[in-house]
């Protein structure tokens, strides 16, 4: 398949990035084959091809990549029956499997694919201190296992007033921060020493008791070979350096998820290289640590140097929704580079996918979106999706688009 005469915003990351690097807009053709982008290149060295879309006076960029949502985990209109986002019944479950509770067939899936969305981070959490495993996938697919791009490719831990709220009512700990940071804290040491029990009965079995399976210790040995990212649901700027702390005691990989006033605390961020998934913007300040949400935040942090990237947290706001958070962002002075970035290739990386996704780059996957006009124009129109290089959405069943 062949994409012609396209405006192109390649999203890609330049191995030395210059100071102020602007999205290169080039008039000219995608060629894939087999699922990936084979060649991108100028309109004056066009292949030909039989299977042709023409672009004329549209922009093409990357599908869009969501890195934290609780798409069909949360199923739309479905109430407590499609709801299994929680097992309230511990607050230490990171072996979940977002896989094992994901609906394919959630019709918020389709809505995600008619406004460009083609990869999403989803799955388990917050109301435990230990969430379980995200897992990354496509919006397109028969089956959820079709759909998988990653999995797991992350585990969700929890800070604040989640976790207090849900167990102060059952009479469990935790209820305070100090408790969930202590639980938190204790099973990693105890994944930490289950892990060397597992390394020295492999060095020598006959010395050496071989240890008792335990799947929850099982789950966390990823986090600390930092193998798995860890999404920190964190909103106050205490629960934000908490966390940074906890990981910096562990050496984790991590990205802070929500960071509802990180913005407050933008210079300690940048000095620890934090890596921020911000959201949900739309929303009304529907519990405490919502008091300072600011809509102004991710301008304030990408102007900070803080690499951003925008999530939903469907069904917060709903998926198909996440184009126009980062528009609502760029109003509000994150500049637009920033902003597309922070909803593309800045997604992918936070969910450590930037290998498959996020960036219009030869060997990653064909996952491209058709723009009427420039995406942030309210009255644009997504003429075509591809996921793997299968169209999947088109507004217009013709081929000129």
């Amino acid at each position: 398949m062949l994409i012609i005469n396209a405006h192109i915003m390649t999203m890609a990351v330049e191995k030395k990035p210059r100071k102020n690097q602007k999205t290169e807009d080039k008039l000219g053709y995608i060629l894939i084959s087999q699922g990936k982008i084979k060649e991108i290149g100028s309109m004056t060295k066009c292949p030909e091809d039989s299977d042709v879309i023409d672009a004329e006076g549209k922009i093409v960029m990357p599908g869009l990549v969501d890195s934290h949502t609780h798409i069909g985990i949360m199923e739309d209109s479905l109430g407590f029956e499609g709801d299994d986002a929680n097992e309230l019944t511990d607050p230490v479950t990171p072996h979940l499997r977002a896989i094992d509770g994901i609906n394919h067939a959630d019709r918020a899936f389709e809505e995600a694919r008619q406004w460009g969305v083609t990869t999403v981070v989803s799955g388990p959490g917050s109301g435990n201190v230990i969430c379980g495993q995200f897992a990354a996938l496509k919006t397109f697919g028969r089956s959820v296992d079709e759909m998988v791009l990653k999995h797991p490719c992350a585990m969700k831990v929890a800070f604040g007033e989640n976790p207090k709220a849900v167990y102060h009512e059952k009479n469990h700990t935790p209820s305070t921060r100090m408790a969930t940071a202590a639980i938190l804290r204790e099973q990693l040491f105890k994944a930490k020493e289950y892990m060397e029990a597992w390394e020295d009965y492999h060095k020598d079995s006959e010395e050496n008791d071989k240890p008792e399976y335990d799947i929850r210790l099982e789950a966390l040995m990823p986090v600390l070979n930092r193998e798995l990212v860890v999404k920190i649901h964190a909103h106050r700027a205490d629960d934000i350096l908490t966390a940074i702390r906890i990981a910096k005691e562990f050496n984790l990989r991590y990205t802070i998820d929500h960071c509802t006033e990180g913005y407050m605390i933008a210079d300690i961020l940048k000095e620890q290289k934090v890596r921020v998934i911000l959201g949900p913007l739309l929303t009304e300040r529907s519990k405490i640590e919502l008091k300072n949400q600011n809509i102004e935040a991710p301008g304030i942090l990408a102007k900070y140097g803080v690499p951003v990237a925008i999530m939903t947290d469907h069904p917060c706001v709903p998926e198909q929704h996440l184009l126009l958070c980062a528009g609502v962002a760029v109003r509000e002075g994150m500049p637009e580079e920033d902003a597309l970035r922070a909803i593309t290739i800045n997604a992918a990386q936070a969910a450590g996918i930037e290998d498959r996704v996020g960036s219009l780059e030869v060997g990653k996957d064909a996952d491209i979106v058709v723009f009427s006009g420039h995406p942030f124009d309210y009255r644009t129109k997504i003429e075509l999706t591809m996921i793997n290089g299968k169209v999947v959405y088109q507004r217009n069943q013709e081929r000129k688009v």
